[in-house]
């Protein structure tokens, strides 16, 4: 990984220096370069076979949100700082997406990896505590068996620790296939780092075959743009209508110089 990098991924992990570990494999010696490789490693793997539970007491699989985008964050509810400062932020970035996103365009699912206290009750305390109102955002809990599978799946890693876990501090985006398209890293990470994913996978596959559809996520794909002042995204058509007038000019232009040259052949006869 380029060092250049490295300044954004200081809020990476909770503590420097700190050794990880998760429950299956043993990371009981890596390093922050292994663990961040492990992560980044789990990029384009399916997540599946994961059956969790709401807070009601259902049961849903992950593949249930198959067919849009599905971004799962990561916490366990005894943890009075860390967690819900990331679950703020997340939250203030998931409003702004849904502000230039179709609003029904992806979800998001909050899982508590800590099996023996996060309990459905908990989730939805958790939830209300942290005043989370997206209707498309579920909290979750799981046994000890489809959570060891969902982290690794993941490349998510943790280690108990006197504060409860230390445990990277990742969201990770899947595509609508249930596949892991990018990882997010951090507790306040930049508003682009999601919503960039997001959006190439909301605009970048059309919802049908046809062209117009195809047309549309292209044009909006583009059009989306970030503006760092503000910390906000905006569609700005300017663009394609500049690069729309730019092609009719070029046409016309391209016209009269054909006319011009087809004159100037019978003229020469």
């Amino acid at each position: 990984m380029h060092k250049t990098l490295w300044p954004a991924l200081a809020g990476l992990f909770l503590s420097v220096g700190m050794v990880f570990a998760a429950p299956d494999p043993d990371f009981s010696k890596f390093s922050h370069d292994d663990a961040l490789a492990y992560s980044q490693a789990a990029i384009g793997s399916t997540v599946e076979g994961i059956e969790l539970t709401r807070p009601d007491g259902s049961l849903v699989s992950l593949s249930d949100y198959r067919g849009k985008p599905l971004v799962i964050s990561m916490i366990f509810t005894s943890c009075h700082h860390i967690c819900p400062a990331t679950t703020a932020h997340l939250q203030e970035v998931v409003d702004k997406a849904r502000d230039v996103l179709d609003e029904d365009s992806f979800a998001v699912v909050t899982v508590g990896f800590d099996t023996l206290t996060d309990s459905p009750e908990r989730m939805a305390q958790f939830r209300r505590s942290n005043d989370v109102t997206d209707e498309r955002w579920e909290f979750l809990s799981g046994d000890a068996d489809n959570m060891a599978r969902l982290v690794r799946q993941l490349g998510f890693i943790y280690t108990p620790s006197a504060r409860g876990f230390d445990h990277l501090i990742q969201s990770s985006v899947l595509n609508a296939e249930g596949e892991i398209y990018r990882q997010v890293y951090g507790i306040s990470f930049p508003t682009p780092h999601l919503i960039e994913p997001l959006k190439e996978l909301v605009f970048g596959e059309p919802k049908t075959h046809s062209a117009l559809d195809y047309l549309g996520g292209r044009i909006r794909l583009f059009c989306t743009v970030y503006d760092p002042a503000t910390d906000s995204y905006y569609i700005d058509y300017s663009v394609f209508i500049g690069t729309f007038v730019g092609l009719v000019v070029s046409i016309l232009f391209g016209r009269v110089l054909f006319k011009e040259w087809r004159r100037s052949i019978r003229a020469g006869k």
